[in-house]
């Protein structure tokens, strides 16, 4: 079959791509643009893509177009193919099809689902990487690109599948989220806050969504999540039918009596003991910081002794773990000077992000971001954004030509709004020892690479 993707660029999208050429499938995709690192996944896979929304996809006739939820109406591509006669479907119901569900005398697959707002593709990284390890040859769909494996998707040979499940909405003719057409088994809810202010009015409403989730999930599912978040509480109330299980990260030096739980947590969060049901299991040590990432590795670890890892084999995997690209990825090092990539792009996710670095951060740990998200740039959170980067030590905002509100209205940092001026800038005033971490769920006008050759001038070149 000839499958033509609409919005192919994105990392739900992408990934879906690559899993329909492993199927067999002909693929080709459009997009605006096409960023790293899918666009080097795509080349791997031998798909082509037209940059652009300015063309008629019946110009080619594909058998199938799968529709991205970057797509609107008034695109030309979208009015041409709701006049022409091509069935078209939205990503995430193409995969329920033909994928997740049985098919064809098939089994369907054992879906575990990461969903929330914050952790998903490390989480989502992390439970594949356990799966793995632990023999099971899961398939995945991942929106990053986990170092472990170097693909954000793969079909799998057993019927476990991990997906990364967000609620943003599946397609502009399928206002319901996205994650509504996995049919998970297993589902994690790492955290639960308000986001997508573009198309959510509040937090309430998003718990509904998660409220539709819960009514697909079997009796012998499982739900897991953090114990004692109200706003999750607010969503098993509404009705859970499934088994439930909580995970808790403890202040003492003592396992919890129930359910899984990490103790005896370093200050950089790169060391700690994990206990399940009240019996330590032993020490994990890894390379990833932060509280939040220990809070995602409990959730993962639940969710595969859900599939059937033996508890003894869990802890073994953690600390072969990678990390995704992204997320606090080292894009660099010139004269001690280290550059961080990470997707952070809200207030909380920018908070953990800088809360894991600081203890490591022998220099300065500045601060480099773009407020870009949707929620980001239409202003909703910005009453929080000033606090989340309390731990930092300077802090520079990108103010982007879409953004509708002055990152100036906070009172912290300095506001940069060209991208020449703020690298020059931060050329000037990096020194040996500092930590730059540049946050940003877009391309950030290649940001990067450029600080990265710059300093690079700098350092090597000028005091060569």
């Amino acid at each position: 079959m000839y499958l033509h993707f609409l919005g192919i660029g994105g990392t739900f999208m992408g990934s879906l791509a690559q899993l329909a050429v492993e199927m067999g499938h002909q693929v080709t995709g459009s997009d605006r643009a096409v960023y790293s690192p899918m666009k080097e996944q795509l080349e791997a896979a031998g798909i082509r893509w037209h940059e652009g929304f300015d063309y008629d996809p019946a110009s080619f006739k594909p058998d199938l177009v799968i529709v991205g939820n970057v797509m609107r109406r008034g695109f030309p591509c979208v009015e041409a193919l709701l006049s022409s006669s091509l069935p078209y479907t939205s990503g995430p119901q193409w995969l329920n099809e033909f994928c997740l569900r049985p098919r064809d005398g098939q089994p369907g697959r054992w879906v575990l689902a990461v969903s929330g707002t914050h952790g998903k593709t490390t989480t989502s990284s992390l439970l594949a990487w356990i799966l793995t390890q632990a023999g099971l040859a899961p398939g995945f769909l991942i929106g990053g690109v986990p170092s472990n494996f170097g693909v954000s998707a793969r079909l799998g040979s057993t019927p476990f599948f991990v997906i990364e499940a967000d609620e943003y909405d599946t397609a502009f003719f399928d206002k319901r989220s996205k994650f509504v057409h996995y049919a998970p088994r297993t589902l994690i809810i790492n955290n639960l806050e308000f986001d997508h202010a573009d198309i959510f009015p509040d937090l309430a409403a998003i718990q509904r969504q998660f409220h539709h989730l819960m009514r697909l999930l079997p009796a012998q599912g499982k739900v897991i999540y953090p114990a004692a978040v109200a706003s999750i509480e607010a969503v098993l109330d509404q009705g859970c039918w499934s088994e439930q299980e909580a995970f808790r990260l403890l202040s003492d030096q003592q396992p919890g009596p129930d359910g899984w739980c990490a103790y005896d947590i370093s200050a950089d969060s790169r060391r700690f003991q994990v206990a399940y049901a009240g019996v330590p299991l032993g020490e994990v040590n890894w390379s990833l910081s932060g509280r939040h990432n220990v809070a995602n590795a409990l959730a993962a670890l639940a969710a595969a002794r859900h599939a059937g890892v033996r508890p003894q084999v869990l802890l073994d995997c953690l600390s072969g773990f990678q990390s995704v690209r992204r997320r606090m990825e080292v894009i660099g090092q010139v004269a001690e000077i280290t550059i961080y990539d990470d997707f952070a792009h809200h207030p909380t996710a920018i908070a953990s992000t800088l809360d894991g670095a600081r203890p490591g951060c022998s220099g300065r740990l500045i601060a480099v971001i773009e407020p870009r998200s949707n929620t980001m740039r239409l202003g909703t959170l910005q009453a929080d954004l000033a606090q989340s980067v309390s731990q930092a030590d300077q802090v520079y905002w990108y103010q982007g030509e879409t953004l509708e509100w002055s990152p100036q209205s906070l009172g912290v940092g300095q506001v940069f709004n060209d991208d020449e001026r703020l690298i020059q800038h931060l050329v000037q005033e990096a020194q040996p020892g500092d930590q730059l971490v540049l946050m940003s769920n877009g391309h950030f006008a290649g940001l990067h690479q450029r600080l990265l050759t710059a300093l690079k001038h700098k350092w090597e070149v000028g005091h060569g």
